[in-house]
């Protein structure tokens, strides 16, 4: 009889994934026609509790978030902790203090299409989740999306830019001094 010990972490660590990944899809399906409206705000409550965690995820670890670049390195290898090996992202420099984090591949996304519920509500979870993490770990830069693959794109990308100073309006008509 196979042991847990004889199958190896890497595919202990995928299954494991898979299966976390699959979970808010399943939920979705089995509740959201019972829940009704409501569902959506309620999940989100769920995701936002979820960022206090990676938060301690990354405090406990020391992870570096005092910059973009550090805060979406910080960001990325959190999701990856916490999303398994099929969460596949890379961090680019923009500009002076800007980042951008790139998925290329998206376990919920993958598990949402596996068992026929729309990736595209997956978003919601995301830009909760992200946004929520993002202001515990550094309130003083912001995320934004650009492109996500649960909506049709090829990638997702998260810019990461410093938060304008309170006070000065970053318009068109009223740049900064």
């Amino acid at each position: 009889m196979p042991d847990i010990r004889s199958i190896h972490d890497d595919v202990k660590w995928k299954l494991a994934a898979q299966c976390a990944a699959r979970l808010p899809a399943m939920y979705e399906l089995v509740f959201s026609p019972a829940v009704g409206e409501k569902y959506d705000e309620l999940e989100q409550q769920i995701w936002v509790e979820l960022s206090h965690y990676a938060f301690n995820i990354a405090r406990s670890l020391q992870l570096p978030v005092n910059n973009a670049r550090h805060l979406a390195d910080s960001m990325r290898l959190v999701l990856q902790i916490l999303f398994g090996p099929d969460y596949k992202g890379e961090v680019m420099d923009v500009g002076e203090d800007g980042a951008v984090i790139m998925v290329k591949h998206c376990p919920f996304v993958t598990e949402a299409t596996a068992i026929g519920a729309s990736p595209d509500r997956a978003f919601k979870r995301c830009l909760a989740f992200n946004l929520s993490t993002q202001k515990n770990l550094n309130p003083h830069y912001k995320f934004r999306y650009v492109r996500a693959l649960c909506m049709g794109d090829r990638q997702c990308e998260i810019k990461v830019d410093r938060e304008p100073e309170h006070g000065k309006k970053t318009d068109s008509k009223n740049k900064p001094e």
